[in-house]
């Protein structure tokens, strides 16, 4: 954090790695051409679950361009392995081909090599596969069920684990309770929708015994040493780039099957080869997100103290896991009381195997399922005892003298100031105009309503992050960052923060990632990590770099390290600036000979950071609803969104990040959801079928911040990349319920369609 005038932090500086980008020259995976290159083709099951029976490849191999076609019995054991998570956890197996039977629609069965991909996709077409179907389960809670139909056979459950998480005394405070708000919610499944497919492109170097690997990923190191496992490959001869990535939203942070059959096909042919997913595939192969059903109950006294806290989450994690499968519904472990002051609180996460695509992180992971159903418990509970919904949440927010502060899930929040935020939103939306408008709205009949979300949301975290900052002997800097972008602006906001915290111009620095090879061991970008942790880490690596450029300075000054300050551009002697040097001097002495005695030679530092605990932002949200009461159509007439995410690095990107989140989280309330039939069959599995938010659907936005810096982290920030997602849905489910209130109406799932409003309206009026 800086408080120096004209400071680069807190800057809205434009993004510095647009132009090849809007210019077209980009470069993605697919854009990397090698001589030589061979394509893969897969040839995937029709049925969500069946015995494979025979597979015919013989017409695939005799076609012309083809090098080979390869099944099950060729790949032998080769697999991902996703972590045991907890003792007793249930693990499927997962083989880069199908071996005896496929297990949702869309597994890979055969693939084939050949000189061009459509060359590839003819042959896969030609493969012949003969199938004895088994029954099929789609549905968790289903699952879960008694006789219910086993998403693997061979697993003997469709039971993969349970975690629970207690504190109090949860008994005595249901027991001791007035009123107990009870709700049952699902979360839509939902598609990433990056606008660049997921591809792999993989080159060998059989005299090195060395593997390149083009991989459009989130992480390149987790990558590496996920490809390196399954491989049995020495990590350190696999080098992973991530080129520009076109979106990942947390669906790109795990290897694919896709990926190491690649590898895999390049070291034994030792030629190039690319695979490169249609949009179609897209939709059966990618991680989704969501599809969790929660129960809850919330105990409160009659003046409206929320007591104690049951929830029990049933997760839908599909039918294999990749590493980070099992991990969105355990958020709910750590977020589950939300803002208030619930101690005496009962979690439990269920999860269970369905026939259907895999379930992972999808922007937020977790958190906007937590948010959405503690503030619909809220909303719910204040309906219940007749209260304003504003003044019961103000009633249990954690206040600002109580931070740090544990929560009743064992969970230690590091600041926040609830009320501030919301009074902020209330301000901004003009609330009480709202409220009075939609009372005038509803005395003439129309079915009108307004939702308030207030949230906190955990950023960063997962283990740490990596940062090295170099003075080249020229006095430019380069910063090496173990985050990776896939689209967040890494590369002008770590340019801000180095350039400030080195005082000098940020066009002399240039910030390096996603390679294996030249940047040091990272994590990667997710979770809304990259500015929590990967700029944690820069801060720290630049304060580093300065104090040694600093005793450097000194001796070149022959004046005391204790009397040398920092300047625009270099050091200087303190109260006489005309003595001072420059970077590329300073630089000059550190790889030359001009360094103190004992002080080893460079200007390079190096950062792994790890604070050992997540960042906590927060806000408030709030939503105006109109439903046509005759057709069922939704318009969200405003919204108003604040949030705090402590230190502001660049307002501009902070804004977009916001904006983005938000049309993601609007598709969840509003339109987006991927539905497989009885079957096991998606119904929505092309984007004819599968309703994205357009340009044109984004609703009148006011967006608005309060500040409350982190106290555990070097710049004082947190993350923002999920609050829209986070904050807005259930500020709109709110709103919609509140539109719907005068009907009787208690609850309906997200999406709000307009035909599952028009059948909730007609329901209601018959009754």
């Amino acid at each position: 954090m800086s408080t120096r005038p004209n400071s680069l932090i807190g800057a809205s500086v434009r993004r510095v790695e647009d132009p090849p980008l809007l210019t077209g020259k980009g470069c993605y995976v697919d854009d990397v051409k090698l001589p030589g290159i061979l394509h893969v083709a897969i040839h995937r099951s029709t049925h969500p679950h069946a015995r494979l029976l025979s597979i015919d490849t013989a017409e695939a191999a005799a076609m012309p361009g083809v090098v080979c076609v390869l099944t099950g019995d060729d790949t032998g054991d080769l697999a991902l392995q996703a972590p045991r998570l907890t003792a007793g956890m249930n693990m499927p197996d997962h083989p880069v081909l199908a071996r005896g039977a496929v297990h949702a629609v869309g597994a890979p069965i055969a693939a084939v090599v050949a000189e061009s991909r459509a060359l590839a996709e003819d042959a896969a077409a030609a493969v012949g596969v003969a199938y004895d179907p088994l029954p099929v389960v789609t549905d968790a809670e289903a699952a879960l069920e008694d006789g219910a139909p086993l998403a693997h056979e061979g697993l003997g459950t469709n039971h993969c684990y349970t975690m629970t998480r207690e504190n109090g005394d949860v008994d005595k405070a249901f027991a001791e309770a007035d009123h107990v708000c009870r709700l049952h919610m699902k979360s839509p499944r939902l598609v990433a929708m990056s606008m660049e497919a997921r591809g792999v492109l993989a080159n060998p170097d059989p005299i090195r015994d060395e593997l390149t690997v083009w991989l459009s990923t989130q992480g390149p190191h987790r990558a590496r040493a996920e490809l390196a496992n399954s491989l049995g490959f020495p990590e350190n001869r696999i080098r992973v780039i991530a080129p520009d990535v076109g979106g990942g939203f947390g669906s790109k942070g795990c290897v694919y099957r896709e990926d190491v059959l690649v590898c895999h096909v390049a070291q034994k042919l030792s030629r190039p080869v690319k695979w490169m997913a249609t949009r179609s595939e897209d939709f059966l192969t990618t991680c989704q997100g969501r599809d969790q059903a929660m129960t809850s109950e919330l105990a409160l006294s009659k003046d409206g103290r929320m007591l104690g806290l049951k929830v029990r989450v049933v997760a839908n994690l599909g039918a294999y896991l990749h590493s980070a499968t099992a991990g969105p519904p355990q958020r709910m472990l750590v977020m589950a009381p939300g803002c208030y002051r619930i101690q005496d609180v009962r979690v439990e996460i269920v999860s269970a195997f369905t026939n259907t695509v895999p379930t992972g992180p999808y922007r937020g992971a977790g958190r906007p399922e937590s948010v959405l159903n503690i503030e619909r418990l809220a909303d719910k509970a204040a309906r219940d005892l007749g209260m304003d919904p504003l003044e019961l949440r103000r009633k249990n927010f954690i206040q600002p003298h109580q931070f740090p502060y544990r929560t009743g899930v064992g969970v230690e929040y590091d600041s926040g100031d609830y009320e501030k935020s919301l009074s902020e939103a209330l301000r901004l939306s003009d609330y009480d105009q709202l409220v009075r408008a939609r009372d005038e709205a509803r005395g003439r009949g129309e079915l009108v309503g307004v939702g308030v979300s207030t949230f906190v949301e955990p950023s960063g975290g997962a283990g740490f992050e990596s940062a090295a900052v170099r003075v080249e002997r020229t006095g430019e800097i380069t910063v090496l960052t173990g985050s990776s972008s896939h689209g967040q602006g890494h590369e002008t906001v770590f340019a801000q923060v180095a350039a400030e915290k080195l005082r000098t111009p940020m066009d002399r620095v240039v910030v390096r990632h996603g390679d294996t090879t030249a940047i040091q061991q990272g994590t990667g970008t997710f979770g809304s990590r990259s500015a929590v942790m990967g700029g944690g880490a820069l801060g720290v690596a630049a304060e580093r770099l300065v104090r040694k450029a600093q005793a450097i300075a000194a001796h070149l000054l022959e004046a005391s390290p204790d009397d040398v300050v920092q300047t625009d551009g270099g050091f200087a002697v303190a109260g006489v600036p005309e003595r001072s040097v420059d970077w590329r001097r300073v630089a000059a002495a550190a790889y030359g000979k001009g360094t103190p005695a004992g002080m080893d030679p460079g200007l390079q530092e190096t950062a792994f950071f790890d604070p050992n605990r997540e960042a906590w932002g927060f806000g408030a949200h709030v939503a105006l609803v109109r439903i046509d009461a005759e057709t069922g159509a939704l318009t969200l007439e405003k919204l108003v969104l604040v949030d705090d995410i402590g230190v502001v690095l660049n307002p501009m990107i902070v804004e977009a990040q916001v904006h983005g989140g938000l049309a993601q989280g609007l598709g969840e309330a509003l339109c987006e959801h991927m539905v497989f039939d009885e079957n096991g069959q998606p119904r929505t599995g092309t984007l004819m079928d599968y309703a994205v938010p357009r340009a044109g659907d984004m609703p009148p936005l006011v967006i608005g911040e309060t500040e409350t810096p982190n106290p555990f982290n070097p710049l004082g920030v947190k993350g923002v990349g999920e609050a829209g997602t986070n904050g807005a849905p259930p500020a709109v489910a709110n709103a919609v319920m509140d539109a719907l209130a005068p009907l009787g109406i208690d609850h309906i799932d997200m999406p709000y369609t307009a035909p599952k409003l028009w059948r909730a309206i007609r329901e209601a009026r018959k009754e």
